[in-house]
Parts: C-alpha cells; sequence; structure tokens
C-alpha cells in the first residue's frame, strides 16, 4: 500500500476564514471513525487569517476516492465552497518521518 499525504490550500473570501476553518474542522470531526484517513488537520496561516490549510494523510489511493464520492455535493461540502475564494491541492508520495509511518 501507498500512502497519499495531500497538503490542500483554501483561501475564504475576505473576513471569512474563521467560518472555513470551523466547516473543516467539523469534516475533521466526521472523519474520526474513518479507518482510511490516518490524518486530517486544521491549520489558519498566522499572517493570513482567510488562508486555512489542511494536512491529509490516506491509507491509499482508494481510501482517498472513496471519501471523496462521499462527501461530494454534501451539504456540508457546498456550505464550505461558498466560502472558498481560491483553493489549491497538492498531492504527495508520503515517504516517512516523525509521526503515522
Amino acid at each position: 500500500m501507498t500512502r497519499v499525504a495531500r497538503y490542500g490550500k483554501l483561501v475564504a473570501q475576505e473576513g471569512r476564514g474563521g467560518e472555513l476553518a470551523e466547516l473543516l474542522l467539523a469534516a475533521a470531526a466526521r472523519l474520526e471513525d474513518e479507518p482510511g484517513c490516518e490524518l486530517y488537520l486544521v491549520n489558519r496561516q498566522a499572517d493570513a487569517p482567510d488562508t486555512v490549510w489542511v494536512t491529509e494523510l490516506w491509507r491509499d489511493q482508494s481510501a482517498l476516492q472513496a471519501v471523496l464520492e462521499q462527501i461530494k455535493g454534501s451539504p456540508e461540502t457546498a456550505a464550505a465552497m461558498k466560502l472558498v475564494a481560491a483553493a489549491e491541492m497538492i498531492e504527495l508520495d508520503h515517504l516517512g518521518g516523525k509521526g503515522p509511518a
């Protein structure tokens, strides 16, 4: 199995970074029982409070795809996307380090 790591950068509409962060934290809570999701961290950029970063680690590509299919078109996803002015997702190959191996 090859783990999939991702960094997501979401820039909220001006002044709405806190709202976006709250929605993403709720998404993180819903992933608590998802065995394919090994890590889902939500952070706000210290010098740009409307910029929210998500760090993800998935067991494999199929686990990630299954969750993406589940959330596609959901009210929660729609609510978050209404707040997003710009987004970038960077997919990585997880090599190791401190944390889940």
